[in-house]
């Protein structure tokens, strides 16, 4: 019922090892830091942004492992995670190019991007972070650090993800906040979601299932979202919610810590 099978489809997922070993979804959160340090590749060093936190001044292209000036480059700025980031340079195509945009600022190199990725201005990543193929980064987004983004996702204009993994498709477009939780397959948060993960009182965060009480092992823990779950606007889940697979969030509700069934409607 807790086990992250329960929750994920995780055969397509390309960082399914960071649930390794793990008898409850939650616990993967606890795997990440550790999974990270391994398994995170890097910026390229040459001609690279700078790793100080410096705004890019002009656009770079990634392509096969390197990195050059966008200014020599025809760019079409296409649906991103539909494949439709397309890089030319003298004429021949750049498959899976991807594309930092002048005003992005990277705090670190241990940042590795997949092929076909956008990262607009303004958006702030810090290391480590994986973001997987064909995957979004929006102005203004803030990648606060262990965050593993998987394929065809969105991370929107001012939302704030932290200690955190998306699974393929999952989706946080509009002034999100998401900290030390796990979005499922096609999650999609509506604009103004909160996943809230730090109690008032102190000590770890404690989840309520038809079981009794369970120890979460953690002091910060914001919510486990199974797959194709839905947020309305401006919801918020309170520390420790875990709501199962094709649940329905609605706008304005908070949901309660604690388990909820899959196909929830939650109000």
């Amino acid at each position: 019922m807790l086990d992250a099978h329960s929750f994920f489809a995780l055969a397509d997922f390309p960082h399914a090892d960071v649930f390794a070993g793990t008898v409850r979804a939650w616990e993967a959160l606890g795997n990440l830091k550790q999974y990270m340090q391994t398994a995170t590749g890097a910026l390229p060093d040459e001609a690279g942004p700078p790793a100080s936190g410096i705004p890019l001044v002009e656009p770079l292209v990634l392509y096969a492992g390197r990195l050059f000036p966008g200014r020599d480059c025809e760019i079409s700025y296409g649906d991103v995670v539909r494949g439709g980031l397309s890089v030319r340079r003298e004429g021949l195509a750049l498959p899976g190019a991807s594309v930092l945009m002048a005003g992005a600022v990277f705090l670190g190199r241990r940042i590795e991007l997949g092929r076909g990725v956008l990262v607009e201005p303004g958006a702030l990543i810090k290391e480590p972070a994986i973001i997987g193929d064909h995957t979004e980064i929006r102005q203004g987004a803030y990648l606060r650090g262990y965050c593993l983004i998987g394929r065809r996702c969105v991370v929107g204009h001012t939302t704030e993800v932290k200690h955190s993994i998306f699974l393929n498709d999952a989706k946080a477009g509009h002034f999100a906040y998401v900290g030390d939780s796990i979005l499922g397959g096609e999650v999609n948060l509506g604009a103004g979601t909160k996943l809230a993960n730090f109690r008032f009182l102190p000590g770890e965060v404690q989840v309520k299932t038809p079981d009794g009480v369970l120890g979460s092992g953690l002091r910060k823990f914001g919510a486990i979202l199974g797959d194709r779950v839905q947020t309305g606007c401006n919801s918020v889940t309170s520390p420790g919610a875990v709501v199962g697979p094709e649940s329905l969030i609605m706008p304005n509700a908070t949901v309660r810590s604690g388990y909820h069934p899959a196909r929830s409607t939650l109000r």
